[in-house]
């Protein structure tokens, strides 16, 4: 284990946190609030010890598989546990797990929330929980490999272990180029959203927070009611930019390459808008009796579709008083996800679609026992390999699920609200259902249901495997 290059990776990630915290200072100034200062101090003082720390000169700067996924891992407990010093210090979330549990919401771009009356917060904490979402989005160390020089062939092991789907592959040759693509398009899209809403008359501050939450797909409002008061034409735009930040990015990448055909073939693309379409229609004519105009209806019923397989969280209505029909094609929503190589969470469609092909596969094979079957994706053969890290991943998948499921339930509250809170952060998405429906929120839960429910927070964000290896006890050892 290398471990002098895993704390150049945290000093970067500690250095970045501390230049990232000072965003909110600014908003602190324009709105006259006095919580800037404990941002200010916190800044300050991880851009300090970063610096400090990455002065070291390292003899071998090399990042192998292990290191790459033990960094991740890391890096996103440490961004975490200092990232929610602010709102204690604050004394705007008085306890620490509380605390915790806001930030790593904020960070895996879940949503969940601890909070009873969250316009109570100052703006400048407003704006840190929100921006938090953004951050974390499309990823701190990819944000990180975009600004730094260095080993492309190593560093790509980082971006692997931080990005969501089965598959990341570089765009370009080299991962720093690659990382800067990636932000390009995630910058060029958020701001198209900003100029939008603005467009629309919406405040400025409700507009950055907001589209924070979408881009990232994660979904904290910063009104109680979520959505719910935006006008109807501000609903569409959210509901338009949650759909498409659930997009693998390789398809806006192949639009810039002008391969128009190649993109409209990505299997995962098509699949995930016609599980869109299909779940927002058959949701809209269920719940039509509720709403005065068929405008209306598909609104919400597109609004919440959009929102929850994108893991994005918002809410423009209070969809748990919806038909159970309804309510349960939201929580299979819950567990596929967006699209892999996306800014959203979940199981991801591509593997939805591998596993699907597979299943295919057995059948035929069972009535064509000599003939020779492949899988294939995008008219690609898919090896052998990835299918069975796609199997393993959902293996492990439904075992933190389940034993999620059983620890929390000490707490003695409904299924289906445990069912759904371990759904709602473990596949990021936020709301769940019953007592942590999209009215409600997660503080009724006692602290170490939390920590359960901010580990798996932070390990559906992460594939599972860098929090897990974590925990491995042969990944310390020096020749593990």
């Amino acid at each position: 284990m290398n471990y002098p290059v895993i704390a150049r990776v945290l000093s970067w990630l500690l250095c970045t946190e501390g230049v990232l915290l000072l965003l909110p200072c600014i908003i602190s100034l324009i709105f006259g609030e006095d919580q800037g200062m404990v941002y200010f101090a916190l800044a300050i003082l991880a851009i300090a010890v970063g610096l400090l720390a990455s002065r070291r000169k390292l003899p071998n700067q090399a990042i192998y598989q292990r290191e790459g996924f033990v960094a991740v891992g890391l890096s996103w407990l440490l961004l975490s546990l200092y990232g929610a010093l602010p709102f204690l210090l604050t004394g705007e979330i008085p306890s620490y797990v509380d605390a915790l549990f806001e930030i790593v919401s904020g960070f895996t771009t879940t949503g969940s929330s601890i909070l009873d009356n969250v316009e109570a917060l100052s703006h400048t904490s407003l704006f840190w929980r929100s921006f938090s979402h953004w951050i974390g989005g499309m990823g701190v160390l990819v944000f990180i490999l975009m600004l730094i020089p260095g080993n492309g062939g190593t560093q790509m092991n980082l971006m692997r272990a931080e990005s969501p789907g089965p598959d990341v592959s570089k765009f370009v040759p080299r991962v720093r180029n690659t990382a800067m693509v990636l932000y390009k398009i995630y910058l060029s899209m958020t701001l198209v959203q900003i100029a939008l809403l603005a467009a629309t008359g919406m405040n400025w501050f409700h507009n950055l927070c907001i589209t924070f939450g979408t881009a990232g797909t994660g979904g904290f409002g910063i009104l109680n009611d979520s959505c719910a008061s935006y006008t109807p034409v501000q609903q569409w735009i959210v509901t338009v930019f949650m759909i498409a930040f659930g997009v693998n990015f390789s398809f806006y990448y192949l639009f810039l390459l002008k391969k128009v055909g190649e993109a409209c073939r990505m299997e995962e693309v098509r699949t995930y808008i016609g599980i869109i379409l299909a779940a927002g229609v058959a949701i809209a004519v269920q719940i039509h009796g509720q709403f005065a105009t068929w405008e209306q209806t598909f609104r919400a019923a597109f609004f919440q579709v959009g929102s929850i397989i994108t893991t994005t969280g918002y809410s423009a209505v209070d969809f748990d008083q919806w038909p159970s029909f309804s309510k349960a094609i939201l929580l299979l929503l819950m567990i596929i996800g967006a699209c892999a190589g996306s800014t959203g969470g979940g199981v991801k469609v591509s593997r939805v679609v591998l596993v699907a092909k597979s299943v295919k596969l057995e059948l035929e094979q069972l009535l064509h026992p000599h003939g020779v079957q492949r899988v294939r994706m995008d008219g690609k053969l898919v090896d052998r390999q990835m299918l069975n890290s796609v199997f393993i991943f959902m293996i492990t998948y439904f075992l933190i699920f389940a034993l999620s499921v059983l620890a929390i339930s000490l707490d003695d509250f409904s299924f289906e609200t445990n069912f759904s809170a371990v759904a709602a952060t473990l596949n990021n998405i936020g709301p769940g259902l019953a007592e942590v429906g999209p009215a409600r929120n997660f503080g009724l839960y006692s602290n170490p249901a939390k920590l359960i429910l901010t580990f798996d927070m932070l390990a559906g964000r992460l594939e599972l495997l860098p929090i897990l290896i974590l925990f491995y006890p042969k990944t310390w050892r020096k020749n593990g």
